[in-house]
């Protein structure tokens, strides 16, 4: 077998193999053998049909394409690795010749990693920011623990005030008929809350317990049930019930209430702390953000179109997974996308059903479309890193990448796909690949807080609250 190879373009390279014609008398002989197995030939036990006769029954076409079918693949994968080439994707194959009797000749355009021509990745000019918490933030939190605490206590004596938490009975009538949603006999109102259309809760003010009032609103026009947008509608409204909101005092009885807090100092300690941590936290990932964003930014690289197409698919399935997380079928998604024009050429109308799968294949190519750049960025950062960690010599061992594993099947219990996916070799290469790039990062950030000590600690979160409750 004879194989060339040339440099493509756009981080490619392109093999012109040439197998000669004994291997494919072979293939072809193979091929026949095949088809007279699962093919039914009146006259003949499965397996025994003469070529000639086959090819009566399945057409002459039928064994060339059977024989190609597994020739290609195998001597593909051999070519490459007598080349010594490492596909990114699966490669593109044309078929140069074909012909029985004659040597199989086809060019195959191999995507491979580019060449990562890495800049300055460790001299970026900026360190880490992290928020400063003070007094004014701590006090806000402990204000939400209160109102989390606070009871709803009844009113009496007094008419609706703003913020009051009622129970009202309501009719709503347009055009002198009630309609469908309009009318209830206990409902829960919260005044200012903005819950009901504009105007409602404003109209309650001032009103006494069973008091009834009657007053004229209008829908906005962009309200979801058409029949009521934009229409005017009378409401017939009774206050059954008036509640306020009673917060607890900030003292040592709140702070004991929510933990094993000892005091209020104790429990404002504690809310500083995790403040704290949680803006540590988030300093680190914007820090680690921003030194990838360096280093891409000061690589050089060309990006293969199949490597984008790649990362376009993983995008998507990312997307399908978080749609159905949430209970959201992927063409119930896409049907909400703007459709393109379904007109096929010549101004011929198509049917009801086409039309659909032409507005259906428009906007999966409109979506592509949208987030082909953010497919073309991750691209380059997955590349970039990958460069680095190799230029840093960062491994991971097999027992981080079983330990990572560990985690997933902990984390993802309900999804057995998606953790044998990780299980399998693809999914532990892909796994060990993603471990090494956030290692990589993580030492550089690592390396430059340890020369740089006025900074203090900077861990993940998850990190401090480990380090925390092993001190414990």
């Amino acid at each position: 077998m004879k194989v060339t190879t040339t440099k493509g373009p756009r981080s490619s390279v392109v093999l012109e193999v040439e197998v000669p014609p004994e291997r494919v008398a072979r293939s072809v002989q193979q091929a026949v053998a095949r088809l007279a197995r699962s093919t039914r030939v009146p006259g003949f036990r499965p397996g025994h049909a003469p070529r000639a006769v086959l090819e009566r029954v399945v057409g002459p076409e039928r064994v060339l394409e059977e024989a190609f079918e597994h020739l290609i693949p195998d001597t593909l994968e051999e070519a490459l690795i007598d080349a010594e080439v490492i596909p990114l994707v699966q490669p593109d194959v044309e078929v140069v010749q074909r012909d029985e009797g004659k040597p199989l000749i086809y060019r195959a355009t191999v995507p491979v990693r580019p060449e990562v021509r890495l800049g300055d990745y460790r001299g970026f000019p900026f360190g880490t920011e992290i928020e400063a918490i003070d007094d004014a933030r701590v006090a806000t939190v402990l204000e939400e623990l209160r109102d989390q605490q606070a009871t709803l206590v009844p009113v009496e004596g007094r008419a609706v005030r703003d913020g009051d938490f009622l129970v009202i009975a309501f009719e709503g009538r347009r055009d002198g008929e009630t309609f469908e949603g309009g009318s209830a006999e206990r409902y829960p109102v919260v005044v200012g809350a903005g819950r009901m259309i504009p105007g409602f809760e404003e109209q309650l003010i001032g009103a006494s317990i069973e008091e009834e009032k009657r007053f004229g609103l209008t829908f906005p026009g962009d309200y979801p049930d058409k029949a009521l947008a934009g229409k005017p509608v009378e409401f017939t409204v009774t206050v059954r019930e008036i509640r306020e909101k009673v917060l607890p005092s900030l003292d040592d009885d709140l702070a004991r209430s929510l933990g094993e807090y000892t005091d209020l100092d104790a429990l404002r300690a504690e809310v500083r702390s995790r403040l704290e941590a949680n803006a540590r936290d988030r300093a680190r990932h914007v820090f680690i953000d921003r030194i990838i964003e360096f280093a891409v930014a000061n690589a050089t690289l060309e990006i293969p179109d199949a490597l984008v197409e790649s990362e376009l698919d993983v995008m998507f399935e990312e997307l399908r997974g978080r749609l159905a997380r949430e209970g959201i079928a992927f063409e119930e998604y896409l049907a909400a996308a703007q459709p393109g024009p379904a007109e096929p050429p010549g101004g011929l109308v198509l049917p009801a059903s086409a039309q659909r799968q032409a507005s259906d294949a428009d906007r999966l190519t409109r979506l592509r479309a949208e987030y082909r750049p953010r497919a073309e960025h991750r691209a380059k950062v997955l590349l970039v890193l990958s460069a680095v960690a190799e230029a840093e010599g960062v491994e991971i061992s097999d027992e981080k990448l079983e330990a990572e594993l560990g985690r997933i099947r902990v984390r993802h219990p309900d999804d057995p796909r998606l953790v044998a996916y990780f299980e399998s070799s693809r999914g532990r290469l892909s796994l060990r690949a993603s471990l090494r790039r956030s290692a990589v990062v993580e030492r550089i950030v690592d390396e430059w807080l340890a020369a740089h000590p006025e900074v203090g600690p900077v861990p993940h979160l998850e990190d401090d609250e480990a380090e925390r409750a092993s001190t414990a």
